[in-house]
């Protein structure tokens, strides 16, 4: 018995059974996951009660690790693998962190509708987050169907988006909340990338809307114009029928496609202590034929 997928929403998203994290990935299982993100965009594993390095082995048989936000910070990391982004909530002597500590600033942007690292280049591809310690209630995560929600569009709408670039700026959601404490030489780390607002996935031939929190400005338009029409694409693509609501147990693993959806973390108690970890891959982009 092999490598299963489960759809658990009419559109995308499917339960994934049949393989156990703690062990080496083998190159056939490798490949029925590649191909169920092509389909799924997200998929989820229960019961993987995986460590920082088994959570990093695992990763990388999907491509070259994404640094994404530290980048632009410089505190000493919680964890000893440095592959592994750490998005708990507490300090390293396990106390949860005050509401307007910086680092918490930024968890909670988290709840923003948003693509992993579409503020840099290379942007993200697969982001793969375990649970480690979380609250009895709240903290869901939400994805989005970017594919699902430009099919969706009006004919004239999605012409006009073919032609739309925009320009993604880590800190612009940071700064909506009051700033999360990043320094400017951390900043300029980071500075805005450009993306079509419409793209194709390669492995499915699907068109795709590519927007969220992080895109601050669309050539072309003004600052005002531009950002009610990202708040309206956001809308758009976040109606029931395209989002799967994830409600966690300990040790779920959840794996997406960031270039085909969003995703936002709901609200939970802030003085309760919640663990999650999370690697992604970087995009790799082909090299045109010389």
């Amino acid at each position: 018995m092999g490598v299963a997928f489960t759809p658990l929403h009419p559109l995308f998203a499917a339960e994934v059974t049949g393989i156990d994290l703690r062990e080496p990935v083998n190159a056939e299982d490798v490949t029925a996951i590649d191909n169920a993100m092509a389909t799924y965009g997200v998929l989820v594993f229960r019961s993987q009660d995986i460590d920082a390095e088994q959570h990093s082995a695992f990763t990388k048989n999907f491509g070259p690790l994404d640094a994404g936000l530290t980048l632009a910070i410089a505190r000493k990391p919680r964890l000893e693998n440095t592959d592994v982004i750490d998005l708990a909530n507490f300090d390293e002597s396990g106390e949860v962190l005050p509401v307007d500590n910086a680092r918490t600033v930024s968890l909670i942007a988290n709840q923003l509708w948003h693509s992993d690292s579409s503020f840099k280049n290379p942007p993200a591809k697969y982001s793969i987050l375990c649970g480690i310690d979380l609250p009895a209630e709240g903290g869901e995560t939400e994805f989005a169907d970017e594919r699902a929600a430009y099919d969706a569009l009006p004919t004239k709408l999605k012409d006009r988006l073919e032609t739309l670039v925009g320009e993604h700026w880590a800190f612009h959601s940071r700064n909506m909340l009051g700033g999360a404490g990043f320094s400017q030489d951390g900043m300029g780390n980071l500075p805005p990338v450009k993306w079509p607002m419409v793209h194709t996935i390669p492995e499915s031939g699907r068109k795709s809307l590519y927007i969220g929190v992080h895109i601050h400005e669309i050539e072309g338009l003004g600052t005002a114009e531009a950002r009610m029409l990202v708040a309206d694409l956001i809308e758009h693509a976040t109606q029931r029928e395209f989002v799967y609501r994830h409600e966690w147990q300990n040790h779920d693993i959840l794996m997406w496609d960031n270039r085909c959806t969003m995703h936002r973390g709901r609200p939970y108690d802030l003085s309760a202590r919640r663990e999650l970890r999370r690697c992604s891959t970087e995009v790799v982009f082909e090299q045109p034929e010389v």
